[in-house]
C-alpha cells in the first residue's frame, strides 16, 4: 500500500492501515514536518474518532476548547451558538494548530510500526491489473514501487490526481485570505470561543492555547498591513483592542473544488487532493480525517481477502456527497462574508440574527458545526431502518448512557474499531431468554472464514423510549463508528443480507 502525502489525512490513513495489518509506505515531498500550518479547528466528529483510537487525551491536553461561536456585524453581536447542544459528548471545537495535530498522528503511526519517508516525490504511476507501479524520486535517487493501491493525500496540487487524470471541478475564490497568530490585548469575553466579525473587512478569531488567537481575515489589498487592518476591524467592537506577539503572518488563496471521482482503478484521492473549500467554516482538515477513517477499514478488509473489491466503490459513494455538501456550505459562508451593498448586508444580518434567536435553528447550526449531520443513509452498504437516532447510515451517538455494570459509561464505548461490532439492544419489556438465545445465534452466524464481526454485545436499556427501539434491536456498527445495519425483527436474516452487501459474497 502506498500513501502519498503526510498531512493529517495521510498520517491517519497510514496509521489505520498499519493498525489493521496492511503494510503501508507513506511518502512526503517535504524534507521535514512543517513547523506551522494554518488550519486550527478540530470538530466534535473528529474528536469522537480520536477517542475511538485512544488519542483523545493527547488532543485535549494539547488544544483549547472552543465552546461558543460569537457572530457580529455592523458593530453589534447578532447572536451566538453554544456547541454543547451539538449532540456529541464533545460539546466544543478544539483549537489546535495543524502541525500539533500532525505530530500526534505521527506518534500514532510510529506506535503501529509505520513512519514517514521524507524528501520523496511521486514522479509517475502506471495502473495495471495487479495494482499500480509508482515511480518515486527520493533526493537524487529514483525507485520503482509496486503497490496494490495508491492513495493520494497530497493536497490541492495533487500529483496523484493529475497523473491519474482525475478532474478537479470548481473555482478559485477571487478574494485572498490572510492569517496570523497573536494575543489580543483588551479582550473582554471568553477565551473558549470563536468570534466572527462580518464587516466589509471580515475578521475571524479562533481560540488557541495560552489565550492566543489565530486571526483569519480578508485583506482589502495585496499591500495592506495585515495587523493594522485587523486592528481597525476589531476596534469597532473593542475600542481598546491591540494585537501583539504577532507570529506567522501570511496571505493565501483558496479554492472550492471537488474531484470528479475519488477512485480511478487502484488509485484513490482523499483530503485536499479530493476536495478543497474556503476556511470560512473550518471543515477542510476534518473532512480529510473522515475520508481516512472511511477508507482504511475497507481497504483492510479487501487486503485480507475478507471482502471483495466492490466494497471499495462505497468510499466515493459515501464521501463525495459529504465533500459536495461541505464545499457548498463553505462557499455560501464565504460569499455571505463579502457582500458589498449595504442593503444586502442588512438583509443578511437580519437572517442571521433571526436564526440565532431561534432555539431549533441554533441547535441545527451546532449539529452542522460538529459535523454530526454526516449521514451515509442510502449507501450501497447500509441496510435496514433509517429511523433516527439509531438508523442505518447514521453515526452511533456518543451521548447514550448505559446502566451501571454495563461495562462502559456510554454505548459507543462498547464498539471495537478494528472490525464491526454487533449491538443487541433490549428494551425493558424484552424476554431475557430470547435476548441470550439471539446473542448466541449471532455469534455463531459469524464464525465463517470471512469474519466481519469483531464482537457481539447485548445491553438491556432500562429507558429506551426516546430511541425508537423495538423489543430487540440489532445494530451493526462499522469500524468508523457509523451504523451499517439496523434490524428490529428477523435479526439473523438481516445480518446475513448485510454481510453480503459488505463482503460481496
Amino acid at each position: 500500500m502506498l500513501v502519498v502525502g503526510a498531512g493529517p489525512t495521510g498520517l491517519l490513513l497510514a496509521a489505520e492501515l498499519q493498525r489493521r495489518g496492511v503494510p503501508t509506505l507513506l511518502i512526503d515531498a517535504r524534507a521535514q514536518a512543517l513547523h506551522w500550518d494554518r488550519a486550527t479547528v478540530i470538530h466534535a466528529l473528529s474528536l469522537e474518532l480520536f477517542e475511538a483510537l485512544g488519542l483523545e487525551e493527547a488532543f485535549l491536553a494539547a488544544g483549547c476548547r472552543q465552546r461558543r461561536l460569537l457572530i457580529h456585524a455592523e458593530g453589534r453581536r447578532l447572536g451566538e451558538v453554544d456547541l454543547a447542544g451539538s449532540g456529541s459528548r464533545y460539546g466544543f471545537n478544539l483549537g489546535l494548530s495543524e502541525e500539533v495535530t500532525e505530530s500526534i498522528l505521527t506518534g500514532h503511526l510510529e506506535r503501529h510500526g509505520g513512519s514517514v519517508q521524507r524528501s520523496c516525490r511521486l514522479q509517475g504511476l502506471q495502473p495495471h491489473d495487479g495494482g499500480v507501479t509508482a515511480t518515486i524520486a527520493c533526493g537524487e535517487q529514483e525507485q520503482t514501487v509496486e503497490a496494490r493501491w495508491l492513495v493520494g493525500c497530497d493536497g490541492l496540487r495533487s500529483t496523484t490526481r493529475e497523473l491519474s487524470g482525475i478532474g478537479f471541478e470548481g473555482h478559485a475564490i477571487p478574494r485572498a485570505w490572510a492569517v496570523f497568530d497573536a494575543v489580543v490585548e483588551g479582550w473582554a469575553d471568553t477565551y473558549e470561543a470563536n468570534a466572527a466579525y462580518l464587516d466589509t473587512s471580515p475578521l475571524i478569531l479562533t481560540a488557541l492555547p495560552g489565550q492566543r488567537w489565530r486571526v483569519y481575515m480578508r485583506p482589502a489589498t495585496e499591500q495592506s498591513d495585515l495587523v493594522s487592518e485587523a486592528t481597525a476591524a476589531l476596534r469597532r467592537y473593542l475600542p481598546s483592542a491591540r494585537f501583539h506577539d504577532v507570529e506567522n503572518p501570511s496571505r493565501f488563496h483558496c479554492h472550492t473544488r471537488v474531484a470528479s471521482v475519488f477512485r480511478a482503478g487502484p488509485v484513490f484521492v482523499a483530503g485536499d487532493a479530493a476536495h478543497v473549500c474556503s476556511p470560512a467554516k473550518g471543515h477542510g482538515l476534518n473532512c480529510g480525517l473522515q475520508d481516512a477513517a472511511n477508507l482504511a477499514w475497507k481497504l483492510a478488509l479487501v487486503h485480507h481477502g475478507v471482502a471483495g473489491p466492490a466494497l471499495l466503490d462505497s468510499y466515493e459513494q459515501e464521501r463525495r456527497p459529504v465533500a459536495e455538501q461541505v464545499t457548498r456550505s463553505s462557499d455560501a459562508a464565504d460569499q455571505a462574508q463579502l457582500l458589498e451593498r449595504s442593503g444586502e448586508r442588512a438583509a443578511r444580518d437580519r437572517v442571521i440574527a433571526a436564526m440565532l434567536a431561534d432555539p431549533a435553528s441554533r441547535a441545527q447550526e451546532a449539529v452542522a458545526e460538529a459535523e454530526l449531520n454526516v449521514n451515509y443513509a442510502g449507501s450501497a452498504i447500509t441496510a435496514g431502518s433509517e429511523k433516527p437516532p439509531l438508523g442505518a447510515g447514521q453515526r452511533l451517538p456518543t451521548t447514550i448512557a448505559l446502566p451501571p455494570g454495563a461495562g462502559a459509561a456510554h454505548l459507543h464505548q462498547l464498539t471495537h474499531r478494528r472490525g464491526h461490532t454487533l449491538l443487541l439492544l433490549a428494551g425493558p419489556e424484552a424476554d431475557p431468554e430470547a435476548l441470550a438465545e439471539l446473542r448466541a445465534q449471532l455469534k455463531e452466524a459469524d464464525t465463517a472464514a470471512s469474519r466481519l464481526v469483531e464482537a457481539v454485545e447485548s445491553i438491556r436499556l432500562e429507558e429506551s423510549s426516546g430511541l425508537g427501539l423495538g423489543p430487540l434491536t440489532l445494530l451493526a456498527v462499522r469500524p468508523d463508528g457509523f451504523i451499517g445495519l439496523r434490524a428490529d425483527t428477523d435479526h439473523r436474516e438481516a445480518l446475513g443480507q448485510y454481510r453480503q452487501l459488505v463482503l460481496g459474497r
